[in-house]
């Protein structure tokens, strides 16, 4: 049985992990795996630290659509996969891999997910996670700083030149793309619920 794919964008910290983990969390005894789009950023081994540091990682540029792709598409055909692990400190890919098996439903999420179309065509079920701005800049301050080493200075000035034009330019706009939208991040228990519901329901419909 092909897996159901189920995609789930939105902006920096609007919640898209915590809508990820509730959805996974209510679909026991279906196996689910997880793959984030922040894993497949592209690996600039050619540029020095700092230029890694003053590049646009906000931009659909900077992204490996085409190992994501094919990776969805193996997923698809029941195949496993070694999904690549991003350093957000050294901006490159470790040398270390994470295997993904194959499951009965892949779940990713991502910024800029349902951008290209390579990505995007390959969701059963698109979602997309809405959140004030002020939200999302104040989970992603408190993220960056505690989990990627980075100083309140530098992220502020990440999110004002990159982020929130980005932001503006290619994310808000891939809303249109959303079989789904979810007001107020990951903690619209009634989205939540109806979104668990109808996948169920496909999961159902699916089974021999």
């Amino acid at each position: 049985m092909k897996p159901l794919i189920i995609g789930i964008g939105g902006g920096s910290g609007s919640g898209k992990s915590t809508v990820a983990r509730k959805i996974a969390e209510a679909l026991t005894p279906a196996s689910v795996a997880f793959m984030d789009m922040d894993a497949y950023y592209k690996h600039h081994t050619e540029l020095t630290l700092d230029e890694r540091r003053h590049l646009n990682w906000d931009h659909p540029e900077a992204f490996d659509f085409d190992l994501l792709a094919s990776q969805l598409d193996a997923l698809a055909q029941g195949e496993a996969v070694d999904k690549p692990v991003y350093d957000f400190v050294s901006h490159l890919r470790d040398e270390r891999t994470v295997r993904i098996p194959p499951a009965d439903v892949v779940v990713i999420d991502g910024i800029l997910l349902f951008v290209d179309p390579r990505v995007r065509d390959r969701c059963d079920v698109k979602i997309f996670v809405d959140a004030d701005a002020d939200v999302r800049l104040i989970r992603r301050i408190r993220r960056d700083m505690a989990k990627r080493g980075r100083p309140l200075e530098e992220i502020l000035e990440q999110y004002l030149t990159t982020v929130q034009p980005m932001h503006l330019q290619f994310v808000e706009p891939s809303k249109r793309y959303a079989d789904i939208i979810v007001p107020r991040g990951g903690h619209n228990k009634v989205a939540i619920d109806l979104i668990i519901a109808t996948i169920l329901r496909r999961l159902q419909r699916s089974t021999p």
